[in-house]
């Protein structure tokens, strides 16, 4: 029986890292993504291993080179889940273009042109998996982090679009959402230059709205809990279009979905504002 191979972006830490080794557990073969690489692991009891490879999703290069050694090494691949990603905080008036083309470069185009080197691959195969980690505040706005919202909410239709275009070939797309997460996340996100400033009409609530969100990313959802339904996506004959994680998580959707626009801002404004 042929091994499942999948490609794994932001494999070398928080949700990427956690979900790597969840696959490997489970006898996946993952070849692991990220600008720094890492070490090599092997599952004695199931043979599943991590491979990691040294990859930058802006680099168009750098991700056709690695799906051609996937294919050489194996002759297929059956899934490619994209995770790497990052964040900015600040308020939109003091955000510069070049920081908001920071937050959309690898989130957002990072992903697509990982996906688009899979497609081709995956469309002459006849099969294939495509995962994407967006984020419940892609439905659910943060002021101060709206960017990172932004890009999240343009994830989630990108990722519908692609769905309903390749489903003819028979290859299957999820979108995974999860909210609050404890991972290294918090303290690797970037502030906009601007929002250093003191005396910026934002500042003050800027810092606590950002400071509220980073107390509850500390005390919400391990990486694991997020990992595990990832690779229950993969594991599985067919896959959700769009996962929330965490039942909590899952009723906060609802329930934004479901109340008018005015309260929907009101209540995260008085949470986060």
């Amino acid at each position: 029986m042929n091994k499942t191979i999948v490609l794994l972006t932001g494999a070398s830490a928080g949700i990427g890292k956690a979900t790597a080794e969840l696959l490997m557990k489970k006898g996946v073969i993952v070849y692991g993504a990220s600008r720094s690489g890492g070490e090599q692991q092997k599952d004695e009891l199931s043979q599943g291993e991590i491979i990691p490879v040294k990859m930058d999703v802006n680099s168009e290069s750098d991700i056709q080179q690695v799906v051609k050694h996937i294919i050489d090494t194996h002759g297929y691949l059956n899934a490619v889940i994209a995770n790497a990603g990052n964040g900015i905080a600040g308020a939109i008036e003091e955000t510069s273009i070049d920081e908001v083309r920071y937050q959309f470069e690898t989130n957002f185009f990072g992903t697509v042109k990982t996906i688009q080197a899979c497609i081709p691959v995956f469309r002459a195969q006849g099969y294939g998996k495509i995962i994407t980690v967006s984020s419940l505040a892609g439905v659910i706005p943060i002021p101060f982090q709206t960017f990172y919202s932004s890009v999240k909410a343009a994830l989630m239709l990108f990722m519908n679009g692609l769905a309903m275009e390749l489903k003819p070939f028979g290859i299957q797309c999820c979108t995974i959402l999860p909210g609050d997460t404890k991972t290294d996340f918090t303290s690797a996100r970037k502030y906009t230059q601007a929002s250093q400033n003191e005396n910026s009409f934002y500042y003050q609530t800027m810092k606590h709205s950002v400071g509220r969100m980073e107390r509850d990313e500390q005390n919400g959802m391990s990486a694991e809990a997020v990992a595990r339904p990832i690779v229950k996506q993969i594991l599985n004959k067919r896959m959700h279009t769009f996962y929330v994680t965490g039942i909590l998580n899952q009723f906060y959707y609802h329930l934004f979905n479901v109340l008018p626009t005015d309260w929907r801002l009101w209540i995260i404004a008085k949470i986060y504002g």
